[in-house]
């Protein structure tokens, strides 16, 4: 039987209040509290919190037959956490069916994997250890911000024991191939990938309401009619995209509810498929063979490349005054200089800055809260330069505060007493015993 593999990514960064440059060195706090706070409480109430009630309706109704995954990035747990923690509660219930595998990323939805090694391994760690606190269960999938990938970070992703990564279907990447089996990682072979297919999950969360498509609207049973198009020995479709899609991204007056409410039945009574998570895929499935990616791809815009981070000099100047303070901040301890340098990795801050008005225009318009890019880029090299400050001064605290440590823990030092021989003792007592005073001296005169 062939599988579908439903994948959502839930993910909310914390976007930066507006930071001027007379702030720098007064003011060191850099977030938007209203605006995340307003996005978070509306998001949650039009698609975390129905549509997580609607999973669940669905894995009661059809039990260990309906099977979803997720990732949710620390950013977006740590605004649960804070504005709306029954979201947590939600996806708590939706772990306990046991019918969903939560998957892991990089703590702060970061680009770490091509700026700095060790702080992307350092935040996988961290959030997988998030994870299995919070839902009891320790991801075995690995999908990275943006699902970049190449075989250097699929190999450093095996190296650490992960059983399989996602990424995108790039057609540049396949040629021939189809995505819809299981490949392995070309450096490490013993990682499993799973590549999106991109027209058919695009058709969900881009085209769904868009009316001068071809195909609207779109039905569950019309989807399910393609699935039955594809090549009978390819053995799973994967479809990826943003939770935000249902009710967000696609408003809940679209019909988008009622597509994903019918899917799951459309796809068990008309089709041979079957629905599974990505670790199910790794126990049943050998890979078709290994996929070379010598160079790192994305899920974003016509290109499926890096462009959209760090496609012009604005992005690149940035992410070079991110990643020049990794250094210093292994010196720091302070926790609020953690928190801030987790926040601005976000890969949304280098997005915003993203200057490509062709294909992928309207995508970066609408989810871009700047007026433009340049507005971005400095409002972001403010609070860096607020930022890169404070860390200076870490450093050099925690530098003098280890010197006075050193300096009160080394002993001082002690005259040294030389002890004299018995005879040498005895000599000089003797010496001691017959000296006269003087005026005993002056009175025989």
């Amino acid at each position: 039987m062939r599988s579908v593999c439903l994948y959502f990514q839930v993910h909310q960064p914390f976007r930066l209040r507006t930071y001027r440059f007379f702030n720098i060195g007064q003011d060191h706090y850099y977030y938007d509290d209203y605006q995340n706070r307003h996005i978070i409480r509306r998001v949650a109430e039009k698609c975390y919190l129905p549509a997580n009630r609607m999973m669940l309706q669905l894995i009661n109704e059809f039990g260990k037959a309906f099977k979803i995954s997720y990732s949710i990035s620390g950013t977006a747990l740590d605004q649960f956490e804070q504005y709306t923690p029954e979201v947590i509660d939600s996806f708590r219930m939706l772990a306990a069916t046991g019918c969903v595998e939560f998957i892991s990323e990089t703590e702060y939805h970061s680009l770490a994997c091509l700026g700095n090694e060790k702080e992307f391994i350092r935040q996988v760690e961290m959030h997988t250890q998030r994870i299995e606190t919070l839902f009891s269960q320790k991801p075995q999938t690995f999908r990275n911000s943006e699902l970049i990938y190449s075989d250097s970070i699929g190999e450093t992703i095996g190296n650490m024991g992960f059983h399989t990564m996602l990424t995108e279907g790039a057609k540049h990447i396949l040629g021939w191939k189809s995505p819809n089996y299981i490949y392995c990682n070309n450096l490490n072979p013993k990682l499993r990938v799973l590549l999106r297919n991109f027209r058919l999950s695009d058709d969900m969360s881009f085209r769904f309401s868009e009316q001068k498509w071809s195909e609207w609207p779109l039905t569950a049973d019309k989807f399910v009619g393609w699935l039955n198009t594809m090549d009978p020995h390819e053995e799973v479709l994967n479809l990826f995209m943003d939770y935000e899609t249902i009710g967000e991204h696609q408003q809940k007056e679209t019909g988008i509810f009622d597509f994903f409410y019918h899917l799951p039945k459309a796809v068990f009574t008309n089709s041979n498929f079957s629905f599974a998570t990505p670790e199910e895929l790794y126990q049943r499935l050998q890979p078709m063979g290994a996929i070379s990616v010598p160079y790192a791809i994305s899920w974003a815009d016509e290109e499926r490349d890096l462009t959209a981070w760090k496609g012009n000099d604005l992005q690149a100047e940035a992410l070079s005054k991110l990643y020049s303070l990794s250094d210093d901040i292994s010196k720091c301890n302070d926790p609020v200089i953690l928190r801030d340098w987790g926040y601005l990795q976000s890969s949304n801050h280098f997005y915003y800055m993203s200057t490509k008005w062709f294909s992928a225009g309207e995508i970066h318009k609408n989810f871009n809260p700047y007026g433009s890019p340049y507005d971005a880029f400095i409002n972001y090299m403010n609070a860096i330069s607020d930022f890169s400050i404070r860390v200076e001064e870490c450093v050099n605290a925690t530098g003098k505060l280890t010197d006075e440590t050193t300096s009160a823990e080394k002993p001082k030092k002690v005259k040294k007493v030389v002890k004299s021989s018995p005879k040498k003792a005895a000599t000089a007592k003797k010496s001691a015993s017959v000296k006269k005073p003087a005026s005993v001296k002056k009175a025989k005169k």
